[in-house]
C-alpha cells in the first residue's frame, strides 16, 4: 500500500463536511486548512447568521446555509457526511449528540463539553451508530509536540519528575467569553491545554486535583468568573504538573518537562500561527529546536477524513475528550469549594501515534474574517483554540 493509499488520497475520495459555527476559529483556522487537506470538501454552513454565512460563502464557494434552527434537515439532507463542531463549548453536545445518532461524523472542538455528564451523552450517542467522533487536539498533528513525545518515550530524559505551565491571552471584554461566567472563562477555555499536555507527556491520568486558586482582576472588565487560576495536578508515580491560566496577563504559552536526566521547554508550546520551539538540556548539554510552522487544522482533519474513508479509529476519540473533562470538572470544583478534589479511577485505552500522525503536516495560510473576531485584545495574537 502506497502512503497515498493509506491517506484515503489514491481513490480521490472526499469527505463532505458541515462547518456548524463560524466564528474565528473556523474562519482563522479550519476553512483555510481544509485545502491542505486533498481528501475533504465544505459543502454546508450551519450558522446564528445566515448573512455571515452567506458572506463567508462567497470566499469559500460554499452556498447550502442553515440556521442552527434547521440543523436537524441539514443532517438528513443526503449531502453532508461528517460536520466540524465549533459552536460555544456548552453547546456542544446539543449539535454532537443528534448528528451522532443520524450516523454523521462529527469533528469536535475541545473540550469535549463543559462537563462529564454533558461528554457522556456524546459517547452514549455514537455507540451502534458506525459515525466517528474525534476531538480536535490539533497539536497532536504537530512536529514540535510529536518529537517531544518521541523524546520522553526514548528516554532521553530519565524518569519524569514534573510539568510546569503558563497560559495566558488579553481577552477582550467585548468578547463573547467574557459575559458567559465560568462557561466562557479560561478553565475550559484554555485549561485543556495544559491539562492534555501533561497527560501525553506523563503517559498517564492524574489522580487528584490538589490544588485550584482563582483570583479576579476588576480592571480587566471581564466577567463575574476567576480570569486569572494556577492549579497543581497529582498524578501516578509522584508525578505534579502545575499550570496557571489567565485572560488578564500578557500572552504566553509555554510548558516545561522535568526529569531526572533532563529537560524540556516548549515555548511557544500551545499557540497556531507560529513556529513551536524546543530548549533542551540533558545533563550540561544544552541545544534548541525550531520546527516547522504547519497548519495544524488542515492536519487533523486531513486524518479524519482518513479515518472516516478508511474505517480507522482516530486516536484523539470521545474518550481522550472525556479524559480532560473529568479533570477540568474537578479544578472547578476545587475552585468552587477551595478544598483539593480525588479524581474517579480512569484508564485511557489510547496514547498518540506519532508516527501516523506525523504523515499529517502541511502549511500555513492565514486568511481574513467576516463578522467574527481574534478574542484577544492584541490582535496578532492568535487564539487557543
Amino acid at each position: 500500500m502506497t502512503i497515498l493509499s493509506a491517506l484515503g488520497l489514491e481513490s480521490g475520495r472526499k469527505v463532505r463536511y458541515a462547518m456548524v459555527g463560524l466564528g474565528d476559529i473556523t474562519q482563522e483556522a479550519m476553512l483555510p486548512g481544509v485545502a491542505h487537506t486533498g481528501n475533504s470538501e465544505v459543502v454546508a454552513f450551519v450558522s446564528g447568521d445566515l448573512e455571515k454565512a452567506r458572506l463567508v460563502g462567497e470566499k469559500y464557494g460554499v452556498t447550502a446555509f442553515y440556521g442552527y434552527e434547521q440543523f436537524e434537515q441539514m443532517l438528513h439532507s443526503g449531502t453532508v457526511d461528517a460536520i466540524y463542531l465549533a459552536t460555544p463549548n456548552w453547546r456542544h453536545a446539543e449539535f454532537a449528540v443528534p448528528a451522532l445518532k443520524a450516523g454523521i461524523h462529527v469533528l469536535v472542538e475541545k473540550p469535549l463539553e463543559v462537563s462529564t455528564a454533558k461528554a457522556q451523552e456524546i459517547l452514549d450517542a455514537q455507540q451502534g451508530t458506525g459515525a466517528k467522533l474525534m476531538v480536535a487536539y490539533r497539536l497532536h498533528f504537530e512536529p514540535a509536540t510529536l518529537s517531544l513525545i518521541d523524546k520522553i518515550r526514548a528516554g532521553d530524559l530519565g524518569e519524569l519528575i514534573a510539568f510546569n505551565s503558563a497560559f495566558s491571552q488579553m481577552v477582550s471584554p467585548a468578547n463573547h467569553r467574557a459575559s458567559n461566567g465560568v462557561l466562557g472563562g479560561p478553565v475550559l477555555d484554555m485549561g485543556p491545554y495544559p491539562v492534555n499536555a501533561a497527560r501525553y507527556v506523563f503517559g498517564e491520568e492524574p489522580t487528584e486535583v490538589a490544588s485550584a486558586i482563582g483570583s479576579r482582576h476588576p480592571q480587566a472588565g471581564l466577567g463575574d468568573f476567576d480570569d486569572t487560576v494556577a492549579v497543581t495536578l497529582r498524578f501516578p508515580g509522584g508525578r505534579i504538573a502545575q499550570f496557571t491560566l489567565s485572560y488578564y496577563a500578557n500572552a504566553l504559552d509555554s510548558f516545561v518537562v522535568l526529569g531526572t536526566k533532563g529537560s524540556i521547554q516548549m515555548s511557544p508550546g500551545y499557540m497556531y500561527g507560529v513556529k513551536l520551539e524546543q530548549t533542551i538540556a540533558l545533563g550540561d548539554a544544552k541545544s534548541h529546536e525550531s520546527f516547522k510552522n504547519t497548519d495544524h487544522f488542515g492536519g487533523e482533519l486531513k486524518y479524519f477524513s482518513d479515518c472516516i474513508l478508511n474505517g480507522s479509529d482516530p486516536e484523539p476519540d470521545g474518550e481522550e475528550g472525556y479524559a480532560d473533562v473529568r479533570v477540568l470538572e474537578g479544578i472547578i470544583r476545587a475552585l468552587e469549594t477551595g478544598t483539593s478534589q480525588k479524581l474517579e479511577p480512569f484508564t485511557r485505552a489510547k496514547r498518540i501515534d506519532t508516527e501516523t500522525q506525523k504523515m499529517m503536516l502541511s502549511a500555513k495560510s492565514p486568511p481574513e474574517l467576516v463578522g467574527a473576531s481574534n478574542p484577544a485584545r492584541d490582535k496578532d495574537t492568535a487564539p487557543a483554540n
